[in-house]
C-alpha cells in the first residue's frame, strides 16, 4: 500500500510503500521474517510491516504487526482472536476476525488423529 502519487504512475510495481502485508506460507514464511524483511526495513518510506498467519485455525489465528519507530527502531506487536488491529501510518483498525473472513483454512488430517 502506497501514500505516495508517483506510485500511481508506476505500471510494474511501488516504490514508496507506507504498508506490506505479507501473508504467510509454510514455504515462504522463514524468508518472509528475515531476508525480505531486512531488504524492507532499508525502504525509507515504509512504516509498518504486517504478517498475517494462514495456518490452521485450529491453533489460532494471528497476525503480527513490525511498526517503524525513530531510526532503525521498529516495535513489534503480535495479536490474535479477540483482538485489533491498528495501523496507524494509514488510520486503519479492524478486528483480527474481519481480516479472515471467508477463509476456509485446510486441516491436515494427520493432526486430527
Amino acid at each position: 500500500m502506497t501514500c505516495n502519487a508517483d506510485d500511481l504512475k508506476s505500471h510494474d510495481f511501488i516504490e514508496h510503500p507506507t504498508v506490506i502485508i505479507e501473508i504467510l506460507s509454510p514455504s515462504t514464511e522463514k524468508y518472509d521474517r528475515g531476508d525480505k524483511f531486512k531488504y524492507y526495513r532499508q525502504i525509507p518510506s515504509l512504516q509498518e510491516y504486517v504478517l498475517v498467519d494462514s495456518k490452521s485455525i485450529s491453533v489460532s489465528i494471528s497476525v503480527e504487526i513490525y511498526q517503524r519507530s525513530e531510526g532503525k527502531i521498529w516495535h513489534y506487536s503480535a495479536y490474535t482472536e479477540g483482538e485489533s488491529i491498528t495501523l496507524s501510518s494509514i488510520e486503519f483498525t479492524s478486528a483480527i476476525e474481519v481480516l479472515y473472513e471467508g477463509v476456509n483454512f485446510e486441516t491436515d488430517t494427520t493432526e486430527q488423529q
